[in-house]
């Protein structure tokens, strides 16, 4: 039992120390910026001095940690807040509210995001010999995990990769498919699994996202969709459900209006252009659903966006 508590101690210390590293290793390269995208496919760091109000943005199959500070991430009627001590990992595509909620001058929020792709998950499992998901429910495409040693002492060296961009090609592939592994084997392998699993119901509804991202423009049956699934309509709808925490119809409607959002602020859009491509046939019920789920009317809200790109309050 001592010799368990002690090897646990170890473990605590060593996890403490690659944390600090990991800590270096981002501000290091955030120094003059707030985000970074680097040449490392895939991968993004992220530093703010202060809290940041809620915003809304769209989570990619991805897994982000953090080195300090923490994270709030708001998914339905979920809330999952991730630190130094936890990972964030999304399995599909997933619309969320997000807020920076512990940073300062002093000790600014650091985090990384690595995004990957679903079939390389699937090759993995393959290639690892890793057991099938057992059949179940699908779940959350989101969840919080506990960060391990393993799991930080990769993205620090992904990162150490920047110094020497030559070398990325190469290493860069070899590490994200560690990292990948580790989270395959983690306490939310499981999860991942499942929805990499070919034919998994977890992995039908992927599908439909899918063809949801790109075709949010279009009118969309669900009877359709369930169909492209393999499910009955009403199985189809909890499945989506329990997977994203908004029906389709809801997924569909926040997929509109991110894209119209993106329209309006890097296309130089009007509301009613932006509206019209993205589906909307009535501006009056864009508007009101848009100033619903930003909390402003268009006009007020890209403005707002504007500022604070450009530096304002």
């Amino acid at each position: 039992m001592k010799n368990n508590t002690n090897q646990r101690d170890l473990q605590g210390a060593g996890l403490a120390g690659a944390t600090g590293d990991l800590n270096r290793a981002i501000a290091r390269w955030t120094e003059q910026r707030e985000v970074y995208a680097t040449a490392v496919p895939g991968l993004s760091l992220f530093r703010r001095e202060a809290p940041t109000e809620p915003i809304s943005g769209m989570y990619e199959p991805s897994v982000c940690l953090v080195s300090q500070g923490a994270k709030r991430v708001l998914l339905g009627d979920d809330t999952y807040v991730y630190d130094a001590h936890h990972y964030l990992i999304t399995s599909v595509h997933l619309p969320t509210i997000v807020q920076v909620i512990e940073a300062s001058p002093e000790k600014p929020y650091l985090g990384l995001r690595l995004k990957f792709d679903l079939r390389e998950v699937s090759q993995l499992m393959v290639d690892s010999n890793l057991p099938q998901p057992r059949p179940q429910q699908s779940s959350r495409g989101m969840a919080t995990g506990e960060v391990t040693l393993q799991l930080v002492n990769a993205f620090i060296r992904l990162i150490d990769l920047l110094a020497d961009e030559k070398d990325i090609p190469i290493l860069a592939p070899v590490i994200q498919r560690e990292i990948i592994y580790r989270l395959l084997v983690g306490d939310q392998g499981e999860r991942l699994r499942q929805i990499a699993t070919a034919g998994s119901q977890s992995q039908q509804i992927a599908k439909a996202i899918g063809w949801l991202h790109s075709n949010y423009s279009q009118s969309v049956s669900m009877d359709e969709l369930a169909a492209q699934a393999n499910m009955s309509t009403s199985t189809f709808h909890h499945h989506f459900r329990s997977l994203t925490a908004l029906s389709p119809l809801q997924y569909q409607k926040q997929l509109r209006l991110q894209e119209a959002r993106r329209l309006m602020l890097a296309e130089r859009l009007d509301a009613a252009n932006a509206a019209f491509q993205v589906g909307y046939e009535s501006p009056s019920q864009f508007s009101r659903e848009y100033n619903r789920m930003f909390g402003a009317p268009p006009v007020r809200d890209i403005a707002k966006l504007r500022l604070t790109l450009d530096g304002g309050i």
